[in-house]
């Protein structure tokens, strides 16, 4: 509510649709599929880093996935296959897709403009003969991600070029901001975290990456 009294919230499809007015099209429009194309399939092998959107009774969920590129593998044009790597235990992502599988997977390929997305529905799979071919360093997922394709398209620069993500001169000074143990600390009244757990940090890491 502004100072004249009026609502200013888009509350409609109708609304909103009025605002955008100027339909999509061309490239907007013809980009999206209902499979992986052979040059989708290069963007995705690509990608060192990618982001899991998920949803489930307790909310939306969002969480980043890092390995060396082509970790994300593509078994068929409708078909992904995701490693889950050791992380926090927290499960989040995990315990959504149990409960409902949509899932949406945004792909980051560094010094690249164009990101790629792919909205589908995702399955959990145990299967040794399967988890055993995502090993590294003797080291196996407990669970692979097995992504059905139900849409792919690919994003323009706009976004990359505005917030200048991969020009070196935008690189922040980790310096600058609170870290990991600062963090801890402040949370937890310093019960947790402070300069010790930053020490080892590189140490534990190292450890447990894999």
């Amino acid at each position: 509510m502004d100072g004249n009294g009026q609502d200013h919230t888009i509350e409609t499809t109708e609304q909103l649709e009025s605002l955008y007015s100027d339909a999509p099209f061309g490239p907007a429009v013809i980009k999206e599929t209902d499979h992986v194309t052979a040059e989708y399939r290069k963007l995705i092998e690509a990608a060192p880093f990618v982001v899991l959107a998920t949803n489930g009774p307790e909310g939306l969920d969002c969480s980043p996935r890092g390995d060396p590129p082509g970790f994300v593998r593509v078994v068929d044009e409708h078909t992904l296959l995701i490693p889950d790597r050791r992380g926090n235990n927290r499960i989040d992502s995990l315990r959504n897709l149990v409960r409902d599988p949509r899932i949406a997977v945004l792909f980051l390929i560094p010094g690249v403009g164009e990101t790629m997305r792919v909205i589908g529905r995702a399955k959990l799979s145990t299967d040794p003969a399967l988890t055993e071919t995502f090993a590294i360093n003797g080291k196996v997922p407990k669970c692979v991600l097995v992504v059905t394709v139900e849409k792919a398209y690919f994003q323009c620069t706009k976004a990359i070029i505005r917030s200048k993500l991969w020009d070196p001169a935008s690189k922040v000074d980790r310096k600058t901001l609170p870290t990991p143990g600062s963090i801890l600390a402040e949370l937890t009244d310093g019960k947790m975290g402070g300069p010790e757990h930053d020490r080892r940090a590189p140490e534990r890491i190292k450890e447990t990456i894999y």
